[in-house]
């Protein structure tokens, strides 16, 4: 397509759209933005990404109408659809934009640039199609959570540019999901060698987010996933058990939650708040609190067995809740065990935002919804970006989960939706799979009666992808294993056979040893997967930048290799020592991409255990030889 025909390709795509005669031409990228508003530049400057100047009489030029607002930070007022409602005119004599409150002109500045990204070159300057656009969010609060505590923590320039893309398609909220990686100066052989964002890096950070209308809030898990803290001697006697125990369905041993009862938990949890609180200017802090499996398990037996384990759980989570409120600011969530105990949600404390989470085209956010509405309580929906445990992503998972969550979050009042990245078993997934699922999320939460996105404008908007191919690709690319996803659910559940959930068959089979569940799936998908994933992988976008081309061979790589490993173990015979060689030397190369790519964008703190992943899977080549 030419540029032309992409001028009017936006993401998210606005609730009203009016197309007009005639075009407008503004000075080319580089040579000072007109702005008639002297006060209003710097928030201009900012959200369009490129500099301003003051306009000169008669000159097309930018004018910004704004009823409220502070023009430095999000101000107050911004938390609300209407505060980040505005109109957007553009005709042959300039640029006007309408909006109540500083929120709906960042927003208005935002689509404007997109529009700009994409403006045809006429003489040395852009020329710019006469619209006018009516808009606003279906959510005031549109977030995105990136897991920084499984192994990967992006650089302090990775951070930067993901919250300008995220702002550019009207994301508004950012979490960085912690477990260990902050840097707590009573913690060091907690965080030491992981990378960890120091107090000065989140400050920086939250004050880049203020200048894009993006809210940057805490996020500390309090309660479960505190297995970093709990494996070291300072912190171990915290701990609900060091014994066994069940994570759902799977047998676990070994730490994972602090103890519910243990008075010496609030005294941690409090001072994991005192540290971790002034970094942030949100109000808001994520204490986590989900996957609490371990619990009855050690510790709180006697007190589970007295009072049942929904009233233990929400006792601590109420005093963790008091503590966030004695320091100023509101807790948030996750609502997986209150909600598996619908009758314990009234003691759910009143003012706590309920984050109700799922991760399947299944998951019920309806039912969720309605519970949570008919308890009074504030509640967000978030669904994810099915990325994780996958190498090449889950398109139809994530397409289903998102819409499934945006459309319910709408019906049932929900004030806020955030699709969750999350980084299990290494964090291997390549940044364009998260950051077109992004794309996607922000569609879905910006303008819910429309939820799917076009491919071009992610690939355009999302994945800063001239070509505009890159997206469609992608999604073509998350289903080549879909017909083992819908049968291989005895990878991860023996015994039960159904679809797989949380990861694509061709990651979790993986890790398998050679001779382990070679009767789940026929030899025939595994066959045809690899045979899809090789097609791919001759037919890579060309016009994608170089780095978004050496993650998606790199991709490419991985998803061949394990296809392949998955497609010999299922094979009369099985694993003859030839293959074996190969494969672990096509291993070997994709470890050394692997790191290669990780210093790129993330911190060298994390990739040991990451590329550990991959190696056990090496090993095997030699133990099991």
């Amino acid at each position: 397509m030419s540029a032309s025909d992409h001028q009017l390709v936006l993401l998210p795509t606005p609730r009203r759209l009016e197309r007009r005669e005639g075009y407008v031409r503004v000075p080319a990228f580089g040579g000072g933005f007109p702005v008639r508003d002297q006060a209003m530049r710097e928030i201009v400057e900012s959200c369009l990404g490129e500099s301003t100047r003051q306009a000169n009489p008669g000159e097309p030029a930018i004018d910004c109408r704004v009823k409220r607002g502070l023009m430095r930070g999000l101000g107050d007022g911004w938390r609300s659809i209407g505060s980040q409602r505005y109109s957007l005119t553009i005709s042959d004599q300039g640029i006007v934009v309408d909006a109540d409150h500083v929120a709906g002109l960042r927003l208005a500045i935002f689509t404007l640039r997109q529009l700009l990204a994409t403006a045809p070159r006429d003489g040395g300057r852009r020329r710019l199609a006469c619209v006018h656009i009516e808009d606003e969010p279906s959510f005031a609060a549109r977030g995105v959570m990136l897991d920084v505590s499984r192994t990967r923590v992006p650089t302090m320039a990775q951070l930067f540019e993901t919250v300008e893309r995220l702002a550019s398609i009207k994301l508004n909220h950012l979490q960085l999901y912690t477990e260990h990686t902050f840097a707590y100066s009573f913690a060091e052989e907690v965080w030491r060698g992981c990378g960890p964002m120091t107090p000065d890096e989140i400050r920086r950070l939250d004050e880049h987010c203020a200048r894009l209308g993006v809210e940057l809030s805490a996020n500390q898990n309090c309660f479960g996933h505190l297995h970093a803290w709990l494996n070291t001697p300072k912190f171990g006697p915290l701990a609900e058990t060091h014994g066994d125990w069940m994570f759902d369905i799977w047998p676990r041993r070994g730490p994972h939650s602090i103890c519910p009862t243990d008075p010496a938990s609030d005294r941690f949890v409090a001072s994991l708040l005192d540290e971790l609180l002034p970094c942030f200017s949100s109000p808001l802090v994520n204490v986590g609190c989900d996957e609490t499996y371990d619990i009855a398990f050690g510790r709180s037996k006697d007190a589970v067995a007295s009072r049942g384990r929904a009233a233990v759980y929400l006792d601590f989570v109420s005093r963790i809740d008091a503590l966030v409120r004695a320091r100023g600011r509101r807790a948030m969530f996750w609502g997986d065990i209150a909600l598996s105990h619908p009758e314990s949600i009234a003691g759910v404390p009143p003012e706590i935002i309920a984050l109700a989470w799922g991760y399947e085209p299944q998951s019920p956010f309806d039912q969720w919804g309605r519970t949570l509405r008919e308890h009074g309580r504030e509640a967000w929906v978030c669904p994810g970006t099915s990325t994780w445990r996958t190498i090449t992503s889950r398109t139809k998972e994530r397409r289903e989960n998102i819409n499934n969550a945006a459309r319910a979050g709408a019906a049932y009042g929900a004030t806020g939706f955030l699709v969750c990245d999350w980084g299990d078993t290494g964090h291997q997934q390549q940044w364009p799979m998260t950051m077109n699922a992004l794309g996607h999320a922000a569609q879905a939460a910006w303008n819910t009666p429309n939820p799917d996105s076009a491919p071009i404008a992610r690939s355009m908007h999302a994945l800063g992808d001239a070509s505009a191919t890159l997206a469609a690709y992608i999604d073509e690319l998350g289903d080549a294993d879909l017909p083992l996803r819908e049968t291989c659910g005895e990878l991860s559940r023996p015994g039960k056979p159904s679809r797989l959930l949380n990861q694509s068959a061709i990651f979790i089979d993986m890790h398998k040893k050679f001779d382990e569940d070679t009767h789940v799936g026929d030899v025939r998908e595994w066959d045809g997967t690899l045979e899809r994933l090789r097609g791919l992988a001759s037919r890579i976008p060309g016009g994608i930048s170089p780095l978004a081309s050496d993650e998606m061979n790199h991709t490419l790589d991985v998803a061949t290799f394990a296809a392949e490993r998955g497609a010999i173990r299922r094979r009369t015979g099985g694993m003859v020592a030839s293959d074996r060689a190969r494969l672990s030397e096509r291993l070997r190369a994709i470890m050394d991409e692997h790191a290669r790519l990780w210093r790129i964008r993330s911190r060298e703190g994390g990739l040991s255990q990451s590329l550990a992943f991959y190696r056990q899977i090496l090993d095997r080549f030699e133990v099991e030889s």
